[in-house]
């Protein structure tokens, strides 16, 4: 279903000049405050579609708390540990949006040791 909501708000993948910048567009990103001397980050920007970020942000907590698999889970840990899990959770979810925005330009399958996911 997250993959389905993300293609269709994302109608067309090249217009993002490169991945990374999907998470922006979906407002994943910490909003910045900045003035003269102080550089303050925010709360995430709920800048986009409201509903694909709802969709990356259940499949993370998802792939957080049922999954198994240790790439995605490890470096997320990580994260729970030093930055809390809401924060952490918001971070698997733009690295998601980021994976299928690069899945869907490339038009390959993703696959993980032990675990494969077809598109």
């Amino acid at each position: 279903m997250t993959a389905l909501t993300f293609n269709a708000a994302d109608d067309d993948p090249s217009r993002f000049k490169s991945s990374r910048i999907v998470g922006a567009h979906f407002g994943l990103t910490p909003r910045r405050f900045q003035s003269g001397e102080k550089d303050q980050t925010g709360h995430i920007s709920r800048a986009g579609d409201a509903d694909v970020r709802e969709a990356l942000y259940s499949a993370a907590n998802s792939l957080l708390m049922r999954t198994k698999t240790p790439h995605l889970k490890s470096w997320d840990m990580r994260l729970v540990r030093s930055r809390g899990r809401r924060r952490a959770t918001v971070a698997l979810a733009r690295k998601l949006a980021v994976i299928l925005h690069r899945m869907w330009v490339d038009g390959k399958e993703f696959q993980l040791t032990g675990m494969e996911v077809h598109t």
